[in-house]
């Protein structure tokens, strides 16, 4: 376990999120927080950066509207982006921060940038979601 995933586990517990689950070998961190859209927030301490990534939804066909309106989206937000995983059926949030010098104002603004998200395009992504 590195002095990273402490630094970083210590600063969720200051933004008072609870740790869902944790895997310390593998330094990957969980969180909740339903109140904030956050569900199964995944927090990985691969050296040399921290990587947060959440499922948004299931892409269940191919939609180029639903494909450029994400791109649309990201270019509104201030932290992090929406993406698609390697088999191109499920969008996710995902940031990336360097962990060497990773402060507590970042990692917050990284996870305020997604609940910002959640609440802004929360209209697109339930129907992106049902479609």
């Amino acid at each position: 376990m590195s002095d990273h995933f402490e630094k970083v586990k210590g600063y969720l517990t200051e933004l008072g999120f609870e740790v869902a689950s944790e895997d310390e070998a593998e330094e990957i961190i969980i969180i909740n927080d339903e109140s904030q859209g956050i569900k199964n927030l995944i927090i990985d301490c691969e050296h040399p950066i921290l990587v947060l990534e959440q499922f948004i939804f299931e892409l269940k066909k191919e939609d180029s509207e639903i494909l450029k309106r994400l791109l649309q989206m990201n270019r509104e937000m201030v932290h992090g982006s929406f993406v698609l995983e390697e088999t191109g059926k499920h969008v996710l949030f995902r940031d990336t921060l360097q962990l060497e010098n990773l402060d507590l104002n970042e990692l917050e603004g990284s996870i305020k940038s997604l609940t910002l998200a959640l609440a802004e395009f929360s209209d697109d992504l339930i129907n992106f979601a049902k479609s």
